[in-house]
């Protein structure tokens, strides 16, 4: 494949803003034949023409419009690029790219964004996806960070850091009874139906230990991968949900649902995992300080 030639999309991105040779060609310092002539190459690089004539005035084409949505971008990023080496701020909006286990709870998520969400400096992009989907995209820096409920397994030589940012309370819930009735952990999930997380999360994993050990075969209703649709259930059913007070914070305060009893000895994680780069994102330091610091 032959390379792009940068020189001629540097033509062809003065010539679309300027919106005709003349101009680009005086604002270049060159002459219109020559800016002509370098205008051509790229086209017959690319196989396409880049303007109509309208008249005197040059007007971009389909295949022109593209070309100038990414000389833009091209042309944008080389100056930020310029200006972060020499550590000027940026006069733009910064992107924060987020990547988070479908498993995550939104109500987590949200709690440690909040300092960027509705910054009008900061573009917010948060990806959904497996573990090792992240991770990949998290090496190729496609995203800043990866935010889990577990810590990645890596050796002294990886590039990868796990932060702590949190350890929340694991809780059974359940919606409201008329008549409230006792609870005995974990005695009673011999005969009451419960919504669990898939056994891929390390809750249900920590969960499933403690009911061995203690001779209990619980009664599982439904096993969900995915905390939004955990909590859905959990309002719509009447059996007990097993999942951190976190995910139902907005429910139990509107009496939706209620916690029948917290799970002894039981807690979730909360990791963001970063690469070690030489020029990070800023917006990441603040998150993580903030974090630390318990605020």
């Amino acid at each position: 494949m032959a390379t792009l030639n940068y020189h001629h999309l540097r033509y062809f991105w003065a010539i679309a803003h300027e919106g005709s040779l003349t101009r680009a060609a005086d604002r270049l310092n060159l002459s219109q034949s020559a800016l002509s002539v370098q205008l051509g190459k790229l086209e017959l690089q690319l196989g396409h023409p880049l303007f109509d004539r309208a008249g005197k005035r040059l007007v971009l084409t389909e295949a022109g419009r593209i070309a100038l949505d990414y000389a833009d971008t091209v042309f944008q990023a080389g100056d930020e690029l310029v200006s972060t080496m020499k550590g000027r701020p940026v006069d733009r909006r910064q992107a924060f790219r987020v990547g988070a286990l479908t498993t995550l709870s939104r109500n987590f998520q949200l709690e440690f964004l909040s300092p960027l969400v509705g910054r009008a400096d900061v573009e917010l992009i948060i990806r959904s996806g497996t573990m090792r989907d992240l991770l990949a995209q998290l090496e190729a820096h496609t995203i800043d960070v990866v935010l889990a409920n577990s810590a990645p397994q890596h050796d002294a030589r990886s590039d990868l850091r796990s932060h702590l940012l949190a350890q929340q309370p694991v809780a059974l819930v359940r919606r409201p009874r008329a008549t409230p009735i006792a609870f005995r952990f974990p005695e009673d999930l011999r005969s009451q139906p419960i919504l669990l997380p898939s056994l891929d999360s390390e809750i249900r994993i920590g969960f499933d230990r403690i009911l061995e050990l203690a001779g209990v075969r619980p009664i599982i209703f439904a096993e969900v991968d995915d905390m939004a649709m955990l909590r859905l259930l959990a309002r719509d059913s009447d059996g007990l949900a097993l999942v951190p007070p976190i995910v139902v914070r907005d429910e139990l305060a509107a009496g939706l649902l209620v916690e029948v009893c917290p799970v002894p000895n039981l807690s979730e994680t909360f990791y963001a995992i970063t690469q070690k780069r030489r020029f990070p994102n800023p917006l990441l330091g603040e998150l993580l300080m903030r974090a630390a610091n318990g605020k």
